[in-house]
């Protein structure tokens, strides 16, 4: 007995640890059992271990550990934190003017949704965020024209330096006495050189090259000669002075050289804005010619302060006033044809102050040079601050004038469309602000980039019009105070309220699936939509579809035989999904869970 409770003790001791490890292992405990049989119970109680309670998990008192890692937010919570991120991503590149990256961020919110799982109609917030995200990237790309070329920047002319500045062309001798003749008899403010580099240029404008360049000139330099002269007079510089932007741009705003200077008086960029000329995505006051001019004249008085000479200060203005300054310092002469002949200028430099005297020249006794043009006149306009952006072409369609004279009077607008700025002047047809003023009245402002005017012609009904400006013929006639089956006269002006973004029919997601016979044409005119939008939404790189093909398609009022709401009703019952199941018309609604 002594020894059974003996060997009961050793092992309860060594399994609650109060015999070290170490130590058991130096002196095990051996028991010598006689050989007796035990009792039952007895016998398991020696050979089987004790059960032991369940050791904790955790270190009384210790903290809970602390993850990392961010905590990962439920699928629908992930989904509206990922759309909201890409549509504020496109929203801050839009108004930079980045496009291309906002219509892929835009992009990227959509197919966000789309692609999801989630029925967008199914959740009051996705609704709401989706129809947020969807109407707004459409008014986006309304104001910048997503159906035309407001995307896209007013085509630029070659500037008429790039075409001369690196010619040489051999002397006349027989020009040499009525060029002389000229200089001293006809009336200047800047000195008249008669050289052979001078005369060479000469020569030039007299082939029929040259000529075309010269004619051109003269005959544009009419339309804004009158507004030259003032500003240059008003900033105390030679009236000559107007013969270096025949030189420069043969008096054509919308001139690009090789080099990226733009306007009348080919700024490049930076100088520019030295003297004040705003460069933004919808607006480049270089082509403003008024704004330029004096900038021009600014810049070339004070390159004159600096030089104290005037053939100098026209080089400084081609190739910049630290050019000219070493070509000065490198010679210690500081004489444009001492410069000219020891070779440290420019070559494009060295033929700038010549072409534009051999033009002085040619101007200043046209006839004897056979140069006869009939100068334009210059254009009066008025001049209307609008407050706010502005379509272009609602502007023509108020006014009844075409788009192209509008930016002819604006040719420092870029797209076609005003700033969002309230101190942009917009040039109109002189005699026009009156009409345009009361007019424009009557269209809300903040409808001014996307809603339209339009005259109707011959045979249009409201139901065509709807069809072509893609709004519902209803919104129309509301817009106008129409009966909704009211005829149109011919002549009548109608104002075309607002595309999808801004009707009060809501916007839809449905998918189609494309049928035997169906053409991408066809499947948008069905949904009275753009063929175009269809192949964005679908990422197509053609107008080809196939049969089986799921298409997603924004409507304004669902498939064409039934609403978007039925068809998702009908879906749900039904249980198909996007891509096998249909309702009538081959439309359900997109994304079923």
């Amino acid at each position: 007995m002594n020894q059974r409770l003996h060997l009961a003790a050793s092992v309860i001791l060594l399994s609650a640890g109060l015999l070290g490890c170490e130590d058991a292992g130096k002196k095990p405990v051996q028991a010598h059992v006689p050989a007796v049989a035990p009792a039952p119970v007895a016998a398991a109680a020696v050979h089987a271990p004790p059960e032991l309670p369940a050791l904790p998990l955790t270190t009384p008192g210790r903290k809970p550990p602390v993850s990392l890692l961010p905590p990962v937010p439920s699928g629908k919570a992930y989904l509206i934190a990922k759309v909201r991120e890409k549509f504020a991503s496109g929203e801050q590149n839009y108004k930079a003017g980045h496009l291309e990256a906002a219509r892929k961020d835009f992009d990227d919110a959509v197919d966000w949704m789309l692609e999801s799982g989630y029925d967008p109609n199914s959740d009051p917030q996705l609704s709401e965020l989706f129809h947020r995200v969807v109407d707004t990237v459409y008014a986006y790309e309304l104001q910048a024209f997503r159906a035309g070329d407001g995307f896209s920047e007013a085509p630029a002319v070659p500037a008429a330096i790039d075409e001369v500045a690196e010619m040489t062309f051999p002397v006349d001798p027989g020009l040499k006495a009525r060029a002389e003749e000229a200089a001293k008899n006809s009336p200047h403010d800047l000195p008249l050189t008669v050289n052979d580099e001078v005369l060479s240029f000469v020569n030039f404008f007299q082939t029929p090259r040259g000529r075309a360049i010269v004619e051109t000139g003269l005959r544009r330099a009419g339309r804004y000669r009158e507004m030259i002269s003032r500003v240059l007079r008003e900033e105390g510089v030679p009236q000559d002075l107007i013969y270096l932007a025949q030189a420069e741009s043969a008096f054509q705003p919308l001139a690009l050289s090789r080099a990226g200077a733009r306007g009348i008086w080919q700024f490049v960029a930076y100088r520019g804005k030295e003297y004040g000329l705003r460069q933004t995505w919808w607006i480049d006051e270089r082509q403003d010619p008024e704004k330029a001019t004096r900038a021009a004249a600014q810049h070339l008085r004070d390159l004159y302060n600096q030089f104290g000479d005037w053939y100098l200060a026209m080089a400084a203005y081609n190739c910049g006033p630290g050019n000219v300054q070493k070509a000065i310092e490198r010679t210690g002469y500081a004489d444009f044809w001492e410069l000219y002949s020891r070779k440290v200028l420019p070559r494009e430099t060295k033929n700038y102050v010549p072409i534009i005297l051999a033009l002085t020249l040619i101007a200043k006794d046209a006839a004897h040079y056979n140069v006869l043009v009939e100068a334009e006149a210059p254009v009066p306009t008025d001049i209307v601050k609008i407050g706010r952006p502005i379509d272009l072409r609602l502007v023509a369609e108020t006014i009844d004038v075409d788009v192209e004279t509008l930016r002819a009077l604006n040719p420092s607008l870029l797209r076609l469309a005003t700033p969002d700025d309230p101190s942009f002047e917009l040039h109109l047809p002189q005699g026009t602000a009156p009409r345009f003023s009361a007019e424009i009245a009557d269209i809300p402002p903040d409808k001014w980039v996307s809603w339209r005017r339009h005259r109707v012609e011959a045979g249009e009904t409201l139901t065509s019009l709807a069809k072509k400006y893609r709004v519902t013929s209803a919104a129309i006639a509301d817009a106008n105070n129409l009966p909704r089956t009211a005829a149109l006269d011919p002549g009548e002006k109608l104002i075309i309220p607002a595309t999808q973004p801004q009707m009060e029919t809501k916007r839809r997601l449905v998918s189609y699936r494309v049928r035997k016979g169906d053409t991408l044409l066809g499947i948008a005119d069905r949904f009275s939509v753009d063929s175009d939008d269809v192949r964005k939404w679908n990422r197509l790189k053609s107008n080809k579809v196939s049969r089986g093909m799921v298409l997603r398609i924004y409507t304004l009022g669902g498939a064409p035989e039934t609403s978007p709401v039925h068809a998702h009703a009908k879906a749900k019952k039904k249980a198909p999904s996007a891509s096998t199941g249909s309702t009538p018309g081959g439309a359900v609604a997109a994304n079923h869970n």
